[in-house]
C-alpha cells in the first residue's frame, strides 16, 4: 500500500488539488450574490409613510430639500448629490435613544470619513429647540466631522415632510398637534440616486457593522 501510494503520489496531490479547485469553482458560482433592495413607500410599516405617498410601489425618491446646518450653512440636495448617505432624525435634548443613534453614527462617521462618496444627514424634529447655535453645541460635542456630517433644522412642515414622505422613518405623534413627530431608532441607507436601500436600527451595535458593509457594497458598484 505504501508503495502504491507512493508510485502515484503526483497523481493523487494533482487529484486533490483538481478536486479543491472544482469545489471552490462550484461554491462560488452557486453563491448567492449580495444584493440591496430598492425601497418604496408600499413597503413600508404604514405607521411610518405619509398616507399621500402609501400607494406608491416604484420610483420612489427622496425630494429636494432644503435646511439649515450646524455652521448656518444652507443645505440642500445639490450637498449630496451623487453620494451615499446615511439619514436619520433626533434633538439634541432626547436622553432616551439619541445618545446611542449619535454615538453609532460616530461610528459611521469614522468608518467613511476618508470616504468622498459617503457623507451622513441628521435631522431634527424639533427646530423650534435645536436652533444653529444649538447644534453647533452638540456637534462640537461629539466630534462631528463638518466636511462629512450635517446636523439640520429648519422649517418643522418641511422636516415632517421629509420625514414621512422622502425617508419614511418617523411615526405620528399627538393626532391634535399639527406636525407633530415621534423620530425612530431608524438610520436610513439613501444611494447616489436618491432610492432608499436599507433600514437599520441606529441603536444596535450588529446592525451598524452590517450598514457600514452595505455602504462599503454601494461604493463597489
Amino acid at each position: 500500500m505504501i508503495l502504491f501510494l507512493k508510485k502515484y503520489k503526483w497523481f493523487f496531490l494533482v487529484l486533490l488539488s483538481l478536486s479543491a479547485l472544482i469545489i471552490s469553482l462550484f461554491y462560488f458560482a452557486l453563491k448567492p450574490k449580495k444584493t440591496l433592495p430598492i425601497y418604496n413607500p408600499s413597503d413600508i410599516n404604514p405607521e411610518l409613510v405619509d398616507s399621500t405617498v402609501q400607494y406608491v410601489r416604484k420610483y420612489h425618491a427622496v425630494s429636494d430639500f432644503l435646511f439649515i446646518n450646524q455652521n448656518g450653512e444652507t443645505i440642500t440636495q445639490k450637498n449630496y448629490e451623487g453620494k451615499i448617505y446615511v439619514a436619520d432624525f433626533f434633538f439634541t435634548t432626547c436622553g432616551s435613544i439619541c445618545p446611542k443613534m449619535t454615538t453609532n453614527m460616530k461610528t459611521i462617521q469614522a468608518a467613511i470619513k476618508d470616504n468622498p462618496k459617503v457623507m451622513l444627514l441628521s435631522h431634527t424634529v424639533f427646530p423650534e429647540i435645536d436652533s444653529v447655535p444649538v447644534l453647533k453645541k452638540y456637534a462640537l460635542k461629539n466630534g462631528v466631522i463638518d466636511a462629512k456630517w450635517n446636523l439640520v433644522t429648519g422649517n418643522k412642515k418641511e422636516i415632517y415632510a421629509m420625514a414621512r414622505k422622502s425617508y419614511l422613518a418617523v411615526k405620528l405623534g399627538k393626532p391634535e398637534e399639527l406636525y407633530d413627530m415621534v423620530h425612530t431608532e431608524n438610520f436610513v441607507l439613501v444611494d447616489s440616486k436618491r432610492q432608499i436601500r436599507g433600514f437599520y436600527d441606529g441603536t444596535n451595535k450588529k446592525d451598524i457593522q452590517r450598514l457600514i458593509e452595505d455602504i462599503d457594497f454601494l461604493c463597489s458598484k
